[in-house]
This record gives structure tokens, sequence and C-alpha cells, in this order.
């Protein structure tokens, strides 16, 4: 008798070992940016994930492992980042990061190691680049092609630009030319800076002289205040106008009443409480705020947040399929989540609903941007 119950103690013991092993852990890596140029913009997404992992902590009875690291605002520190997430950590999935560059950084090494990425930032790869990637934030030229709308009915007929010196401000400029072809709008001047700079006296001079009935920045963050501060100095009357990269507090803080009566895009979520109370992404901006209060004692009052939010919705849903398919911390694994993340339906965030299909790198359309204008410091939507 006591053989038996000790090989029924083994069965046990074996049964309940592999269960534990079946119910291994998912690892999520996070690259942000919590100090550097770009930290306005990756200290909230950090924010935003650690609220988003108290919200669904467990994805079909699995527990989720966070993983943080900084990337100092730096690309090649990005990418650095990401190969030890994959090689050390074992992190089933990336997201990041806070600027374009790092983003393109963290890209490289999804791609050439096969893990699947949820970029923060509208990198938008195309072809077998950006295989493994899919971006979270609106496309570009949805979010612009907004802001051109507003220009059309001020009947603004020049626009000057000055954005980033990198591929943020490339990705503005080009959906602004591109929006703008076969208007009556002119794009006047390109004028550009590198985010770390503490002037762009120069660069507005030529904007003044060019006489614009507007101006139109690509920038993001604090480094994105430059531009609306030296207009303001120098007596600039014309309408302004900025992009979703600057719907932030510290934006706001910083650029102050230069910034009063800006137009810009951005999605559902900063202007949630306006939305029509039967939309459902009303119902998810209100549960996402709640549990980023929860988390970090603050209200949320960015858009960048949200995002990330919105990252772990997407990661969540496309896990609890994978599941299903592979062990996490396996290739198989890894895959089966690249596959499922690609076929995503109809997933309701705080930034809009999103799909995704294997040629696809983003999930959005109209019902993801909203128009607002700064007045005495918060965000209101127009009509």
């Amino acid at each position: 008798m006591k053989q038996v119950l000790r090989i029924a103690a083994g069965v046990a013991l074996a049964a309940g070992l592999a269960a534990s092993a079946a119910a291994a852990d998912l690892k999520v890596g996070l690259v942000t940016a919590l100090s550097g140029p770009t930290s306005s913009i990756g200290i909230p997404y950090s924010k935003g994930m650690q609220a988003a992992l108290a919200y669904k902590p467990e994805v079909a009875g699995r527990k989720v492992q966070l993983i943080v690291l900084d990337d100092a605002s730096d690309p090649a520190t990005a990418g650095r980042n990401a190969r030890k997430l994959i090689e050390e950590d074992k992190v089933d999935i990336l997201i990041g990061s806070a600027g374009v560059p790092s983003s393109m950084a963290i890209a490289a090494v999804s791609r050439e190691s096969k893990v699947p990425m949820i970029a923060l930032t509208p990198i938008g790869l195309a072809g077998p680049e950006g295989a493994w990637v899919i971006a979270i934030p609106q496309p570009t030229d949805i979010m612009v092609n907004a802001v051109i709308a507003q220009m059309k009915k001020a009947g603004d007929k020049t626009v000057a630009f000055i954005g980033f010196s990198d591929a943020w401000g490339d990705l503005v400029y080009n959906a602004l030319m591109k929006g703008t072809e076969g208007t009556d709008i002119k794009v006047v001047t390109n004028e550009r800076y590198a985010r770390p700079d503490t002037s762009v006296s120069g660069q507005i001079l030529k904007i003044i002289a060019a006489h614009p009935d507007a101006v139109m920045t690509g920038g993001s963050g604090t480094p994105g205040a430059l531009p609306y501060l030296e207009l303001a100095r120098r007596g600039y009357k014309g309408h302004i106008y900025g992009n979703h990269g600057l719907i932030n507090p510290d934006f706001v803080r910083v650029a102050g009443e230069s910034a009063q009566g800006l137009i810009s895009s951005t999605g559902p979520v900063v202007v949630v409480d306006q939305l029509p109370a039967g939309s459902p992404i009303r119902k998810m901006g209100e549960d996402f705020r709640a549990a980023y209060l929860k988390v970090n004692g603050t209200p949320s009052t960015d858009a960048f947040s949200a995002y990330a939010f919105d990252a772990w919705l997407v990661f969540a849903d496309a896990a609890a399929r994978a599941v299903t398919k592979a062990e996490p911390g396996t290739p198989a694994f890894r895959e089966a989540l690249h596959n499922a993340i690609t076929s995503t339906k109809e997933v309701v965030g705080t930034h809009g609903v999103y799909n995704f299909h294997p040629d696809s790198r983003y999930g959005v359309d109209d019902r993801a941007r909203e128009v607002v204008r700064l007045d005495q410091g918060k965000w209101v939507l127009v009509h």
C-alpha cells in the first residue's frame, strides 16, 4: 500500500510540475525613454504600461511579467536594450519606444530575432523590413490630413513648416506635402532643428520673412514647444497648428501662452469626456483613466500613456489566442503571437478600434482621430 501511495504521490507531483510548466508566464519587454530629450513622452509610456498591467495582469490564466528598460532617448541604447530583453530576459514581445529613431532601432532587432514588436511611434515600415512590427499610434497621414482640413476651413493659403531634423520631422513634413497636393494651400518653408536644441530663432526669422498665413510644426514633447515660444516672441499673429506628438502636459506647460489657440489632431482619449455617451472608445477611455489614477495616483492628462495602454490591449487579445498554439518563451510562441497580432479584429482601445492584417502596419481608421484646440491650457474638442 505504501508503494502504491508513493507512486500516486509521484504521479501527482509530476502532474503538478507539468501543470506549472504548462502555465508559463508571458514576458513583455518595454523599451522607453525615462531620461533624455524624449523622456516627456517616454515616462508617460511607462506609466500607461503600468496602468495596463494593473488593468489586465493575466491573459488566459497566465500571469504577465513586465520588464522596463530606459533607452535614455538614444537609438543605439534602444537597440542594445531590445537585444538584452530577447537574449537574457527571454521576452515574448517588444514594445517601444518614445522616439521614431529609437523605435526603428528596436524594429531592426525584432526583425532579426523574429520577436514581434508593437511600436509606440508611427514608424510604419513596409514589406519584409517591417514584417514583425505593428504600430499603435495613428498613421501620420490620417492625423495631418485632419489638420489640413482645418487650414482649409480657416482660409489659409500659405503655411510654413518647422520640425525636428529626424524621422519624425520627415513624417510630418511628408504628410503635409502629400495632403496639400491639389489644394490651394502652399507650403512655403521646410525649417528643421534637433531635439536637444535650445533655440530656433534663425529658423523662425526665415518663417516670419515668408509671411505665411499659418505655421505647422513637426515636433513632439517639450522640444516641440520651441517654435511656438519663438513665434510668440517675434509677434507672429497667424494661425498655428500642431500634430499629435505635442499632446502632453509638459508641452502645454513649457509652451504656455505661446500655444494659445493651437489646433491639432489627437486620439479620442484626450477628450474622452467630450465624446458621445454611447461611444465604445469613451467607455474604454474611462476604464483607462480609472486604472491610470489607481496606479499612478494622479489623473492622466496626456495622449502617450494611452498608446501604451492600447498596445497592452492588442497584445493581450493576441496572446489569448496564441497560447492555444504554443508555450510562451519559445520561438513557436513568438511566431504564433505575431500571427495573432496581425489578425487582430475590432479590439476597442482608447485611441481607436484596432484591426490588423499581415500586410498592414497600422490598425486604425478615422475613428482614431479628433481635432482639438488648446484653450487656456486645456484641450477642447473642435466640432
